[in-house]
């Protein structure tokens, strides 16, 4: 599935290379796009492929509600025994999937990109100040959530139908704190989290603002531990 909001300029190529990959791939597969309130023609460029392209599903969000929110819509929503979210500018490549399924099928329940391990094939850097900002948050998120996951906010993310229904149905954060949020949950209900190196290239208009979108994902942290500490978290 793939959030999207505003991204007239890449989801027709997005939703293009998706399909060709999966329908070469694979018999059985969904395409699942959950438009977050946009205000360009994102949605009017996926309503006129929708009956080109088999098993494309668009989403509506009635306003702009959060990445988040977007992602948790689509995955409860789809019904694959393995679902996998990736971001709207494929800046990991839709065919690093194959990697993912090899470990799922070998029981493996949430698998997820990582840039930061060593293997990783970095095709174009984030600046200095953000690699560093990403740094910092992800020391803050070992201190205070878990520890042992060296990238959380890689947007290439693959669970089976059984740990995406526990997971995201407990998630609260809508906004781009979630990946933190999801693997929290995860670790709290006893999954196993596998991470693997992915190719990526840096997309250079980020949704995510230094300072404003920062000190938000900071202020969820806390957040998600606060509901953690409370219960939040526990049901079944």
């Amino acid at each position: 599935m793939v959030p999207a909001y505003n991204e007239e300029k890449c989801i027709a190529d997005t939703v293009n290379r998706i399909y060709g990959f999966l329908a070469k791939n694979f018999e059985n597969y969904e395409i699942i796009v959950v438009d977050d309130g946009s205000t360009d023609r994102t949605c009017e460029i996926i309503s006129g492929i929708c009956n080109k392209i088999k098993n494309l599903k668009l989403m509506k969000n009635v306003k702009n509600l959060g990445k988040g929110e977007s992602v948790k819509r689509g995955m409860l929503s789809a019904i694959s025994e393995y679902i996998l979210f990736s971001d709207a500018d494929l800046s990991t490549p839709i065919e690093e999937v194959r990697n993912f399924l090899d470990f799922a099928r070998k029981g493996e329940e949430i698998i997820i990109g990582s840039r930061a391990l060593k293997q990783a094939n970095i095709l174009k850097k984030q600046s200095f100040l953000r690699q560093n900002m990403g740094r910092v948050f992800n020391f803050i998120v070992q201190i205070f959530l878990f520890s042992g996951i060296r990238d959380t906010q890689c947007g290439f993310k693959c669970f089976s139908k059984k740990s995406a229904r526990a997971v995201f149905k407990l998630q609260r954060t809508r906004g781009f704190c979630f990946d933190a949020e999801i693997l929290y949950i995860a670790r709290k209900k006893g999954y196993r989290i596998k991470e693997l190196p992915v190719t990526w290239m840096n997309r250079q208009d980020s949704r995510v603002s230094l300072m404003g979108g920062s000190l938000g994902m900071l202020r969820d942290v806390f957040r998600i531990k606060i509901n953690g500490i409370m219960g939040k978290y526990e049901l079944a």
